[in-house]
């Protein structure tokens, strides 16, 4: 599973100019899934990762702001900010149990929806994929659900549908518990181009090697470096609580 793991990393997120938008959920092998400085067996500790890319200077104006177990996007330079609409968002919320990432400002749609006792996939009924033309940006959106004592994972993507450009297509993953080291992750973009074509297929199955720090490491690396803006990566305890909340961001 790990070679796999390392070839598709390699494949899809290191020799790619341009995957967009990436989030990945999983489990690190850090071992420590318990408080202090016990461990749980090698088991890892829940890991979220999310970061963004861009090619225009608009896209690139942002850096990652980590407030608790709370990450948001902020401008860098306010006065070039354009549009605020699709870049300036919360991309990880939490709920008791429950951790959410997301390309867009459906993390808070899909926030208040489960705090009301709704559903993920009802919540993400209501949104759409972006109005950016001509590449129609996926919404990506991700769930670690803890809240039964066994681990539901979630991942869904809104496309516009290939005939309609005003429709969407939706499709819910739900996904296997991965093993330690393994996570399962969907991107906005499957590589670069004019315009950009969506991501297409399964969740992929990337490492999640090490602790927050050492992925953080890693993915940074990976990201192709002309392109990439921010990172952040979350360790998650058992019970869907914000561990460490790490960012790198290309300004500042």
């Amino acid at each position: 599973m790990q070679e796999l793991a390392r070839r598709t990393f390699d494949r899809s997120i290191a020799s790619n100019r341009y995957p967009g938008r990436g989030l990945v959920i999983g489990r690190n092998t850090s071992g420590s899934q318990t408080s202090g400085s016990q461990t749980s067996g090698g088991e890892g500790d829940w890991t979220l990762v999310y970061w963004i890319m861009g090619r225009s200077e608009h896209s690139r104006n942002r850096q990652f702001i980590a407030e608790g177990g709370v990450l948001r996007t902020q401008a860098f330079d306010a006065k070039l900010v354009v549009d605020p609409s699709l870049i300036i968002y919360e991309a990880m919320l939490e709920l008791p149990g429950i951790a959410l990432v997301s390309n867009g400002d459906q993390t808070r749609t899909v926030h208040d929806a489960l705090a009301r006792g709704g559903s993920f996939e009802a919540a993400l009924a209501g949104r759409a994929h972006e109005p950016d033309a001509p590449h129609y940006t996926p919404r990506i959106s991700g769930m670690l659900d803890l809240r039964a004592g066994q681990a539901r994972l979630s991942i869904s993507i809104l496309r516009r549908n290939p005939l309609d450009p005003t429709r969407s297509d939706r499709t819910l993953f739900q996904l296997a518990t991965p093993p330690p080291g393994i996570g399962r992750a969907i991107t906005t973009y499957a590589s670069d181009g004019n315009p950009l074509p969506s991501f297409s297929g399964e969740p992929l199955v990337l490492p999640l090697e090490g602790r927050g720090s050492d992925i953080l490491d890693s993915y940074w690396q990976a990201l192709d470096a002309d392109n990439r803006i921010a990172l952040a990566v979350k360790t998650v305890a058992p019970d869907g609580s914000c561990r460490e909340l790490l960012v790198r961001n290309r300004h500042g």
